[in-house]
């Protein structure tokens, strides 16, 4: 490689973007008694004993006289949910305290709540690094807890999660090249869905209630008044059909009754069907529980991305589209 190798500034940055970093708040207290904060993933550990950490400011900072001159600063790991907290300090030109609750640290230094890990530091070293100056302080104090980071990669905000083993359901005897397999995303979707529901299942036929005739209330719950076209509509994606000798047997059972041509629950239809709402949130509680807090979140927006990616444009049960 030449010593003088020509760097494509955006390509360099973009590879330099694959290595996942976490997120932090670097906060100091300037020479006049003001607050400063920037929004920096460029801090790393340097030694154990004794605690010493580094992050770098661009020379073309606006901060960076304050914390040259600091002779305190706090690094301020994110927690996931701090993403605004993260684009505020990001930029510049605004107070970026304001309405922000902050505690008193050493040297004044302004503290961040919320945050995975709190760092407070005092200025060791600052060494010259081409367009930034590195800084490198000795931890004084620090408080922890243990929530999820907020992380970056790819010039985007990411979500970590523990890495689980690779589940196999297949007997390693099996051909694993076989077209329909466990990895099949339709088996997977499929499989799951059934499992979970069997368990709400035995709610509803503890009512009497049949799959569709569960659908219908449940889409009634969220607005009542709607008519069988609409209701139609409204779960069509389940591929069970609101039938007029469906409505029909719910209305004799007194579930719903016909208005106008609009059905609506019935006092004992609501209470039938938020009871089975209530365990069913409570089977999804007992399962979610045993994943992690943002396995969740992820799980969840995935599900939903697939959605959008395969909706066909069928209507979602809390649409609230009038009926002709």
């Amino acid at each position: 490689m030449n010593d003088k190798t020509a760097f494509d500034p955006r390509a360099f940055r973009n590879a330099l973007g694959n290595f996942t970093t976490g997120v932090t708040i670097i906060t100091a207290r300037a020479a006049n008694g003001d607050p400063v904060g920037i929004t920096a993933n460029s801090f790393n550990s340097v030694s154990m004993d004794p605690p010493m950490v580094l992050w770098s400011l661009a020379k073309t900072s606006r901060s960076l006289q304050a914390f040259e001159q600091s002779e305190h600063w706090a690094v301020h790991i994110l927690s996931a949910d701090q993403e605004l907290l993260s684009n505020r300090f990001a930029k510049s030109g605004e107070d970026k305290f304001a309405g922000v609750e902050v505690e008193q640290g050493l040297g004044g230094v302004p503290l961040l709540n919320g945050c995975c890990t709190r760092m407070q530091c005092k200025t060791s070293f600052m060494y010259e690094g081409g367009d930034h100056i590195i800084l490198v302080g000795e931890v004084v104090d620090f408080d922890h807890q243990n929530i999820a980071p907020l992380v970056f990669q790819a010039g985007k905000y990411a979500l970590t999660t523990q890495k689980s083993s690779t589940v196999s359901f297949t007997p390693a005897s099996n051909d694993p090249d076989s077209s329909f397999s466990e990895n099949f995303l339709g088996y997977l979707l499929a499989r799951s869905h059934f499992q979970f529901y069997s368990q709400v299942r035995k709610f509803a036929l503890g009512y009497g209630l049949s799959d569709t005739e569960y659908f219908l209330l449940s889409a009634l719950s969220i607005k009542d008044g709607r008519s069988q076209a609409t209701l139609n509509r409204m779960f069509s994606y389940t591929g069970f059909d609101a039938s007029s000798a469906v409505l029909q047997h719910l209305c004799e059972k007194a579930f719903i009754h016909a208005c106008d041509e609009l059905y609506y629950l019935t006092e004992t239809g609501r209470t039938a069907t938020l009871h089975i709402i209530a365990a069913a949130k409570s089977i999804e509680t007992d399962v979610l529980g045993k994943f992690g807090y943002w396995e969740t979140v992820s799980l969840k927006n995935l599900l939903k991305q697939l959605i959008m990616q395969t909706d066909p444009g069928l209507a979602h049960p809390w649409e609230d589209r009038p009926d002709a």
